[in-house]
């Protein structure tokens, strides 16, 4: 029997627009599409330091030994049916008790969904809390932010933060756009700054959100915050990882909180995320998820709640993972703190948290070797990537429209010594570079 073509290509262009609105207007991943390429340029024998994705390379962070062995364990076992839609039970009371012994926030199972990764608890907390049409409220850089919005039909204000802010947004910044809005979007430690929260600044947020809500009428549905910390186990030095419902208690009704295994782990590809917040919120989002089997493989929920049990080994497991984090985002900083105290045009955030260092290269209008001048963010890009070897991430693909320069650097699949190799080769190539006028070649 011969096999059927079933290649659709040139359907489109003949009968129009096949996908619905939402599916057409979807944008794919810039940071995606940069990883890609690097990735061929890389099985074509170049050297290249890779710091784009937000992902660990095993062999330079490996997950937790009591996590493989209880995945292993739980499979051995026949734990290879469905879990319940919200969670396995042992897994939702083991991460209200982490969350009791290590954040102080006592929350009710009910109020734990489980979620394969954090991504569908935070496409969860929008489906359940807006209608079309409604305001979310997010600062930029940040990351999907825009997506989120598009996906649920919202209508999304991005709250513009400089580098002298950390990136992260203030009350000063977000009274006005509040006024009004149904959903509120921070993330803390910041992707892709690596920067977190001072106290003061949170509180402050908090103290408007609260007032914002006391502003409103019975009828009227409140305001919320999505806060993701994910990173929160990946802070650095003196940097202390503070949350809304920390801060001020009255933030809890509003508050929905978005963490999982994936960064603080290693464990990006075991797809274990939650959510925490109001039962009655965390209940709608269940139902929602529950119809697009949004949940983690049962395996890997009993091992992670074998995890998070083992206050011992969590603790000497993210004393090791932040000195790994925190080595090589160190060794980026200095070596951008040398590059400009030797006269370049380049400035780096010195890290707090997450994986992520936020680099400024300032080489618009500068002139390559090839007389060829640099005149936005890609051009830097793509000058970086064949010059030095250095794959970064424009701000651009966390929703910054202008090209000023900044980019992210991440950490977590880089070795110490790629690191050390890229760095003189940055030097070189910023050397090579000659002021002048922005032109380009014919």
């Amino acid at each position: 029997m011969s096999p059927i073509d079933v290649d659709s290509t040139g359907i489109d262009a003949a009968s129009g627009r096949r996908a619905g609105a939402i599916a057409a207007g979807v944008v794919g991943s810039e940071i995606l599409r940069i990883a890609s390429e690097i990735r061929a340029l890389s099985a074509g024998g170049k050297d290249v330091c890779n710091l784009t994705v937000g992902d660990f390379g095993p062999s330079e962070f490996r997950v937790p030994k009591i996590l493989e062995k209880a995945i292993g364990d739980a499979l051995a076992r026949g734990e290879t049916n469905y879990p319940p839609s919200d969670g396995m039970p042992g897994l939702r009371q083991a991460v209200a008790d982490f969350y009791a012994r290590t954040l102080g926030l006592r929350f009710p199972v009910q109020g734990i969904l489980i979620t394969g990764g954090a991504r569908p608890a935070i496409y969860g907390a929008y489906r359940a809390v807006l209608d079309p049409g409604d305001t979310v409220v997010y600062p930029v850089p940040s990351w999907n932010s825009n997506h989120y919005c598009h996906l649920a039909g919202a209508r999304g204000v991005a709250v513009p933060c400089g580098p002298e802010e950390g990136f992260l947004p203030s009350a000063r910044g977000l009274a006005g756009p509040l006024r009004g809005a149904r959903l509120l979007a921070l993330n803390s430690p910041l992707n892709p700054s690596g920067t977190a929260f001072a106290p003061e600044a949170l509180g402050e947020i908090c103290d408007l959100v609260l007032e914002e809500n006391a502003r409103r009428g019975r009828d009227e549905r409140p305001l919320f915050v999505l806060y993701d910390q994910v990173y929160w186990m990946l802070t650095f030095g003196s940097t202390r990882h503070v949350e809304p419902v920390g801060l001020r208690p009255a933030m809890a009704p509003f508050t929905i909180f978005v963490d999982g295994i994936s960064k603080p782990f290693a464990a990006t590809g075991l797809r274990v995320g939650w959510a925490a917040g109001p039962p009655d919120l965390i209940n709608r989002m269940s139902q929602m998820l529950g119809h697009v089997g949004a949940w983690a493989p049962r395996p890997e929920q009993v091992a992670t709640a074998a995890l998070l049990a083992d206050e011992a080994g969590v603790a000497a497991y993210r004393r090791e993972m932040t000195a790994g984090v925190s080595g090589r985002l160190d060794a980026l900083y200095e070596g951008f703190v040398r590059l400009k105290s030797a006269g370049h045009p380049v400035e780096a955030l010195c890290p707090a948290g997450a994986i992520y260092l936020a680099v400024r290269l300032d080489l618009i209008g500068r002139r390559t070797p090839d007389k060829t001048s640099l005149r936005s963010n890609e051009e830097i890009r793509l000058f970086l990537l064949r010059e030095a070897g250095l794959a970064a991430v424009p701000f651009q693909a966390f929703g910054v429209p202008d090209d000023t320069g900044w980019f992210r650097l991440s950490v977590g699949a880089v070795s110490p010594a790629a690191i050390a190799r890229m760095l003189p080769r940055l030097r070189s190539a910023l050397e090579s570079l000659e002021s002048g006028p922005t032109r380009r070649d014919p």
